[in-house]
């Protein structure tokens, strides 16, 4: 007896065959996917990057710590040549040497322990230096508990004065390491190429986020969307390039292979067992899986991501607007004012009087802006337009055609002196407003302060920015200034608002010192 080959026969079969290779996430056999189980899985292109910098800093960490180790025991000998405290290791260089490469040796074990090379600590905020801290407490307290066991005689001025040299150089080498890998982001390298998944609206605020933050270290090379490539929508245009849509998000893996990503980033809702099956079928490939939650101007402390069931679930705290009123805030505003007045006394005596040879007109332009609470005030500014400038501002907000009079400022403002335009150019102009804070009008660093025509067009979120003090500098002032779009300046405004931190605010205050000084986005 023989089998049926006929065409008829193998047609089933051939029909049989073609639906177990249509999967949500790619186009791969049953077989295939049974082959694929005693394969071993590929290091992705970002697990390579990460490991290639992992040896830079570990090669750093050493060099600093012998630096630094070094400098400690050559400061303890000059400092005090006849020590001899030193006890089980003669007060010898000899000695002291032996005592550092001890010391390296264990600090070096500590941070390989600790994790502090691992990709969940690098370069993440302030967590990579917390975790060189921690590690240096811990050594502190491994050489205090084995002087104790052993009875050891250590030098105690000798191991504070390396504590700290070293700990202040490893985190400089991470500071330098970290300047590095983010300038060369700006420059286009060291970047993941990323398959963006999702509705088509939903991938381009994904892919205009990346764009605007190179730092980041994703560029999007191509998308997946349900309907996939259709007329008119074949690619989007994202920061001056035009991404393609290169499938539908039921093929992803034969997208990835195609296009030849290293990272695939969800920004879309699949299901939970959607999200795990293509989590195995990308293992094999070494690609990365991003997901976006659909949470945007979020902070890193008001996240904690935690299982609950076996499912990921990511816990938001409130906003920390709160803060940014309290009493220790307050403080920091009244004496950083008092002594940038008196350090910038000079300054403003020379505006002073470059405004008042400028032209007819006071010196101080007083304008009522909307603070805390929606409470009223007078800001004070150095003139820098005619003195009847405000009567030609309805006309100018017309002219320019701005849909939005948030934020409205024009460039070659016929209205502002040529005197104006320099104190503007390095923002001189807003100097007056070191008294607005002494006043408690105002904060050091807050939203920026808006004239009521402004405010009676905030929608119930944007009132939000009333929640605290408006202040002299802000996200916005080191973000672009006037360069930015209304709809931007807003949403670093609520970001300020809703993530308030006091090293946020020392973070802006030295990145403004740079904008200041570019003069980049000022007019």
């Amino acid at each position: 007896m023989k089998l049926d080959t006929s065409n008829s026969g193998s047609q089933a079969d051939d029909e049989r065959s073609a639906s177990l290779r249509q999967n949500r996430t790619g186009s791969a056999t049953f077989t295939d996917r049974l082959r694929s189980l005693d394969a071993a899985p590929r290091s992705s292109a970002s697990e390579l990057a990460h490991l290639r910098y992992a040896r830079k800093l570990v090669v750093s960490d050493a060099l600093i710590l012998c630096c630094t180790l070094g400098l400690a025991a050559v400061l303890h000998m000059l400092s005090d040549p006849y020590a001899a405290d030193l006890g089980w290791l003669a007060s010898t260089p000899t000695g002291y040497i032996v005592a550092s490469v001890i010391l390296g040796a264990f600090w070096m074990l500590l941070l390989a322990l600790g994790g502090s090379r691992t990709r969940r600590v690098v370069g993440r905020g302030v967590e990579e230096y917390v975790n060189i801290a921690m590690t240096t407490l811990q050594l502190f307290g491994l050489i205090a508990i084995l002087a104790l066991l052993l009875d050891l005689q250590v030098s105690r001025s000798h191991l504070i004065l390396a504590l700290v040299l070293g700990t202040v150089g490893l985190m400089c080498g991470r500071m330098y390491w970290r300047w590095v890998a983010v300038r060369r982001r700006k420059r286009g390298k060291d970047q993941a190429s990323v398959l963006v998944v999702g509705e088509l609206d939903a991938a381009r605020e994904m892919a205009e986020t990346f764009a605007k933050e190179p730092e980041a270290g994703y560029r999007v090379d191509g998308i997946c969307t349900p309907l996939g490539p259709v007329p008119g929508e074949e690619a989007i245009s994202v920061g001056g390039r035009d991404i393609p849509v290169v499938g539908i998000d039921e093929a992803i893996v034969d997208a990835v292979q195609r296009t030849g990503v290293s990272t695939v980033a969800i920004s879309c809702h699949l299901q939970q067992l959607e999200i795990r099956k293509l989590i195995w079928d990308l293992d094999p490939l070494g690609v990365d899986l991003v997901v976006a939650p659909g949470l945007i101007d979020i902070a890193d402390h008001r996240l904690n991501m935690r299982a609950v069931g076996g499912m990921a679930v990511l816990e938001v705290s409130k906003p920390q607007y709160t803060q940014a009123n309290s009493l220790a805030k307050r403080i920091f505003d009244l004496v950083f004012s008092a002594v940038a007045l008196v350090l910038a006394a000079p300054l403003m005596i020379l505006a002073a009087v470059g405004v008042w040879l400028s032209g007819p007109g006071p010196i101080f332009y007083t304008s009522e802006r909307v603070g805390l609470n929606g409470a009223t005030f007078k800001m004070f500014k150095f003139r820098s337009m005619r003195a009847d400038a405000d009567r030609f501002a309805g006309q100018l907000i017309a002219a320019s055609g701005q849909q939005s009079p948030m934020f409205f400022k024009v460039k070659n403002d016929p209205r502002v002196t040529p005197f104006g335009r320099i104190l503007r150019k390095y923002s001189v102009d807003e100097l007056p407003q070191l008294f607005n804070v002494l006043r408690g009008d105002m904060s050091i660093v807050g939203p920026r302060p808006q004239v009521r025509r402004e405010v009676e067009s905030y929608d119930e979120l944007v009132s939000r920015r009333l929640t605290v003090k408006p202040g002299l500098t802000g996200l916005w002032q080191v973000s672009g200034r006037s360069d930015l779009r209304p709809e931007d300046a807003v949403r670093l405004d609520l970001h300020y608002v809703e993530n308030w931190s006091p090293i946020q605010d020392l973070v802006i205050m030295a990145k403004t010192v740079k904008t200041v000084l570019s003069t980049d986005g000022a007019y």
